[in-house]
C-alpha cells in the first residue's frame, strides 16, 4: 500500500505514540464489548516486539462538560488491555501535565502506558475534537514517532490525530488501519469483479453519497432495510405505515434513474401491524401492503434472489442491515445474507461497521467475513470515495 505502515518503522528504544480506539460500550464500569480492544493487540505486540515503549490513547464516549466525566474513564479498559497483553499497562489518569510527562519520560522498552481520555479536553472549548494547535503540538512533544490505528475517528479532524501527525517526524498506520485501507479503500478503488454492495439500515438520506458512489463503482447495488421503502413509495407502491423519508422521495427517483438494473429492490417483505419481537407478520409482495401494515424484514423470495446474485460475486461490501435483526422474528433476511457471505470461498466479504458489523459479531460470523470495519461514519466516508484526514495524515512511503 502506499502509506507507510509500522513494518517500515524502526522504533528500537523510542516512545511510539498509538492513537487507538478504545471506544467501547460500557455499563455500570464494565465493558460489555471489548472487540476493539482485542483488534488493536497485534498493532500493541508488533511495536513491543520491535522494542518500542507504547503510549496509548483514545476517546471515549462524548464530554462537553465535567459531569459527562461520570463513567468514561479509560482507567478500565487500561485494566482489560493488561489482561489481553499478560504484562501491566500503567495507566495515568490525565490528558497532560508533570505525572504524565515524567511517567513516560521513564517507561522502559517493551512497557506500556495509557493516559486518560482525550475527549476530557473537550470541557474547555472543545480542544481534542477541534483540533486545537497547542494540544496537537504538546501531545506530539510526548513521543519520537506516531502511529494511528483509530479507524473509528479517521474521517474526524482532532487533535488527538491530525493535529499531532502535524507536529511530529514520523507518522505509520497501525496494523488494523492497514487493514481498513487494504479493504474499503480497496474495494472502492480497484475491487475483483464482479463487485455487489449490499446497503440496508433506516434512511437514504444517511448513505446518499455511498449509493451515488457505489452506483459508478459495483456491479449490482441490493438495497434492504428501512431505505427499502423510500425507494418504494417513489415508484408508486403502497407501503402502509412503513418507514419512510417523504423529503427524499424526489432523491430516491434520481437513483433510481441512475442506477437502473444496477440497483436491484426488494420483492416482498415480511409485514406486521406492529413495531414488536412478538408481533405476528406476513409474507405480502411489494404490491401487496395494507394501510396498516409495516414491512420489517425482506421475504424468503428476496432472500434467495439475493443470496444467488451473491454466489457471483468476487468482492462484497455490505453497509446495513436488511431487517429489524434485533427481533427474531425479522432477523431472517440479515443472517441469510451472513450464512451466504460466511460459505462463499473465493470471494472478498467486507462489512463497513455500524449495525451490520454489530450482527455479524452477534450472531456468530465475525471469523468468517473477511474484514469488519472498526469504523461507521468513517466506513461510510470512506466508501463514499471521500479523503478521510486521519489517512491522509499517514506519511506516504
Amino acid at each position: 500500500m502506499a502509506k507507510k505502515t509500522i513494518q517500515d518503522l524502526d522504533v528500537t528504544g523510542k516512545t511510539v505514540l498509538v492513537r487507538v480506539d478504545f471506544n467501547v460500550p460500557m455499563q455500570d464500569g464494565k465493558i460489555t464489548d471489548d472487540n476493539r480492544i482485542r483488534q488493536a493487540l497485534p498493532t500493541i505486540e508488533s511495536l513491543l516486539e520491535k522494542n518500542g515503549k507504547v503510549v496509548l490513547f483514545s476517546h471515549l464516549g462524548r464530554i462537553k462538560e465535567e459531569a459527562d466525566k461520570e463513567g468514561k474513564s479509560l482507567k478500565p479498559i487500561a485494566d482489560k488491555l493488561s489482561e489481553h497483553l499478560n504484562r501491566p499497562v500503567k495507566f495515568v489518569p490525565y490528558t497532560r501535565g508533570q505525572e504524565l510527562e515524567t511517567a513516560i519520560t521513564s517507561m522502559q522498552v517493551g512497557e506500556v502506558l495509557m493516559f486518560e481520555n482525550t475527549r476530557f479536553e473537550d470541557i474547555d472549548g472543545k480542544k481534542e475534537s477541534k483540533n486545537d494547535p497547542e494540544l496537537g503540538k504538546y501531545w506530539a512533544s510526548l513521543g519520537d514517532v506516531f502511529v494511528i490505528d483509530a479507524f473509528g475517528t479517521a474521517h474526524r479532524s482532532h487533535a488527538s490525530n491530525v493535529g499531532i501527525a502535524s507536529n511530529i517526524d514520523e507518522v505509520a498506520a497501525g496494523m488494523l488501519l492497514e487493514k481498513e485501507i487494504k479493504f474499503i479503500g480497496g474495494a472502492v478503488e480497484n475491487p475483483q469483479r464482479p463487485f455487489y454492495a449490499i446497503l440496508g439500515g433506516a434512511k437514504v438520506s444517511d448513505k446518499i453519497g455511498v449509493i451515488e458512489n457505489l452506483l459508478e463503482k459495483a456491479d449490482k447495488v441490493l438495497i434492504g432495510g428501512g431505505m427499502s421503502y423510500t425507494f418504494m413509495k417513489a415508484q408508486g407502491y403502497e407501503i402502509g405505515t412503513s418507514l419512510v423519508e417523504n423529503d427524499k422521495l424526489e432523491l430516491a427517483k434520481q437513483l433510481l434513474e441512475k442506477g437502473k438494473d444496477k440497483l436491484i429492490l426488494p420483492t416482498d417483505f415480511k409485514l406486521t401491524k406492529e413495531f414488536s419481537k412478538d408481533a405476528p407478520y406476513r409474507v405480502g409482495k411489494r404490491d401487496e401492503f395494507q394501510a396498516d401494515e409495516m414491512g420489517l424484514d425482506i421475504g424468503d423470495e428476496t432472500l434467495k434472489y439475493y443470496q444467488s446474485l451473491l454466489q457471483e460475486a468476487k468482492t462484497v461490501v455490505w453497509n446495513g442491515p436488511v431487517g429489524v435483526f434485533e427481533f427474531e422474528n425479522f432477523a431472517k433476511g440479515t443472517l441469510g445474507i451472513l450464512e451466504t457471505l460466511a460459505s462463499l470461498k473465493d470471494t472478498t466479504t467486507i462489512l463497513g461497521g455500524g449495525d451490520s458489523a454489530a450482527a455479524a459479531i452477534s450472531l456468530g460470523y465475525e471469523d468468517k467475513i473477511t474484514h469488519i470495519s472498526t469504523g461507521g461514519g468513517a466506513s461510510l466516508e470512506y466508501l463514499e470515495g471521500k479523503t478521510l484526514p486521519g489517512i491522509k495524515v499517514v506519511d506516504d512511503k
